[in-house]
């Protein structure tokens, strides 16, 4: 099975990077400047499982390539667009789209660009970054990706996936409900990074302050009355289980969006959060923490916006 990795980078770059070790055929589609550097040095991992310094085929959007049987989007939600230009070429009549962006309103973009058949689910629980010298730094003990037919259904392709997934140093799992994986995961990632990144602080002394603790578990009771409002497919109770998560995660724990923060990077506010206030707003739902969280990443973007 052919695989293109869009990117070579914290995400792409690590699970690209496994999928490679185990002896699986994957192409990495990069820029120019990134093109270069791997070719130069390699494509290096470090990580709590097992350290890796491989040469991997590589792709630029201006060179050609037979179609892909599957691939693998890692990229911020505003990079989306470019990234579907970029893959066109690459995209035949069975190309699956594997999306493991956070959010949801990613899913519709890419059936509208390549069809309701082309696109299955999938989410990752990982964290890492690149490093000064380009190297991709994987630091916790989760590695997981998850995938799976948006309907649940076990498909051929599915099962062919699966067998060239399987077997891989880190954790790919197929889920029978990805829908609800998916909302559940953009449930989390919106509340850890909307709290996080207003409060620019860890998890640990944010939820250790009884005005914190309250702060988190609003949030998350928003979005619940949210995406119940709309139909998503969230188990009920899901707010209090992941109130609880948010309480069992190490007190040093920071969301991507913070991190991104902090180096003056994009953000995905308008992906996460200012998604779901659309949907409050359309359901008449009260998402004043919600609103709160927006607002201060709304400022920031104009703030870096303004620095550029």
């Amino acid at each position: 099975m052919r695989m293109l990795m869009v990117g070579a980078g914290g995400i792409g770059g690590y699970f690209g990077a496994r999928l490679l070790e185990k002896g699986e055929d994957v192409t990495f589609l990069v820029r120019e400047g990134r093109k270069k550097k791997i070719e130069e040095e390699g494509l290096r991992v470090n990580s709590r499982h097992g350290d890796l310094h491989l040469q991997p085929a590589l792709l630029t959007k201006t060179m050609q390539a037979e179609p892909f049987d599957i691939i693998l989007l890692s990229t911020k939600a505003y990079q989306l667009e470019q990234a579907i230009e970029d893959i066109r070429p690459f995209v035949g009549e069975e190309t699956m789209i594997l999306p493991l962006l956070n959010g949801i309103a990613h899913v519709e973009q890419l059936i509208s660009a390549f069809g309701e058949e082309a696109v299955i689910g999938g989410l990752c629980f990982i964290e890492t970054t690149i490093a000064e010298d380009g190297s991709i730094v994987q630091t916790s003990p989760i590695h997981q990706l998850v995938y799976g037919e948006r309907g649940g259904e076990r498909t051929d392709r599915i099962d062919k996936l699966k067998m060239h997934f399987d077997g891989t140093k880190a954790e790919f799992v197929l889920s029978e409900d990805i829908d609800q994986d998916m909302w559940h995961k953009y449930m989390f990632i919106t509340a850890m990074s909307g709290i996080t990144s207003l409060m620019e602080s860890p998890i640990g002394p944010i939820r250790k302050l009884p005005s914190g603790q309250s702060a988190i578990q609003s949030l998350l009771e928003e979005l619940e009355a949210v995406m119940m409002a709309i139909d998503a497919p969230i188990k009920k109770g899901i707010a209090a289980i992941q109130l609880d998560k948010v309480n069992s995660m190490d007190d040093s724990m920071k969301s991507s969006m913070q991190r991104d923060m902090e180096k003056s990077q994009g953000i995905e506010a308008d992906h996460l959060q200012g998604h779901l206030i659309e949907k409050a707003q359309q359901a008449d739902v009260p998402v004043p923490v919600l609103e709160t969280v927006y607002t201060k990443l709304k400022l920031y973007e104009e703030n870096n916006n303004r620095k550029k």
